[in-house]
């Protein structure tokens, strides 16, 4: 299914909620790709493309993210986890790029490229293709009482703009039967589904250690987080994400 889309004039929001428990911890593997799965449960092209994600999501050198967006809600379902901040992340996206290219499933990796989210051979090929330090930007999270450290390791692959760093709180896995709309009669399970966004500094390209509360984590039904480095272009209607940087997995 596609969208025409029409930038709409906002920023993407913050949500800040819940808590958490205290441990230390580090990313085992260096993640090499973020891939981000925007979806809807009103869209009957997107199956396969969640149950394709859900399978990119065991490899521990990707980070594979669900975000639903709300703009088929209007076929008679509105999605249960759907959130218009996602909505405007896509298209920012695809106005950040420069085609308008919006459409459902459309998967979005390392920030940069797109391609429909259903397409297994093209996405293993571009994530097999992905050059050595695809994310440059090394990360590591301790999380120590109440408080999350975020340390980012020095780069040289910032350019003259600060990244934005980002915390996104996560649903591991979620299982929702659709009683309407275009998969009427499917129950879906849907991997790593983001429930958030709260940006919490930037980063200006050398080494430093960035704290949020370990509240920023926690969303609704969310159990479990990822950390991103992500560059920022400045448009019409605000910030616009570009380039992943670095990405983290909290070890929950």
């Amino acid at each position: 299914m596609t969208l025409r889309a029409r930038l709409l004039p906002v920023s993407i929001a913050a949500l800040l909620l819940g808590g958490a428990a205290a441990h230390a911890q580090a990313p085992a593997v260096q993640p090499k790709a973020v891939v981000e799965l925007f979806t809807s449960q009103g869209c009957s092209s997107c199956p396969p493309a969640d149950a394709l994600l859900r399978e990119i999501a065991k490899d521990p050198a990707v980070i594979a993210l669900t975000l639903p967006v709300t703009y088929w809600d209007y076929l008679g379902w509105k999605d249960t986890l759907g959130q218009d901040v996602f909505t405007k992340r896509q298209k920012f996206y695809a106005k950040a790029r420069g085609d308008g290219q919006v459409y459902t499933p459309q998967a979005v990796i390392n920030g940069a490229s797109h391609i429909v989210g259903s397409d297994k051979t093209e996405i293993e090929r571009m994530l097999r293709e992905q050059p050595p330090g695809a994310l440059p930007v090394k990360l590591s999270l301790q999380e120590d009482g109440t408080t999350l450290r975020i340390k980012i390791a020095a780069s040289t692959s910032l350019s003259d703009k600060p990244a934005g760093v980002w915390i996104l709180p996560v649903a591991k896995l979620v299982t929702v039967p659709i009683t309407r709309g275009e998969n009427e009669g499917r129950t879906i399970t849907y991997a790593n589904v983001v429930r958030g966004m709260v940006r919490v500094g930037e980063w200006d390209g050398g080494e430093t250690t960035l704290t949020a509360p370990l509240t920023t984590t926690r969303a609704a039904d969310s159990d479990s987080y990822v950390v991103v480095v992500q560059a920022e272009t400045l448009g019409k209607y605000g910030m616009m994400p570009a380039a992943m940087l670095g990405a983290a997995r909290s070890a929950r």
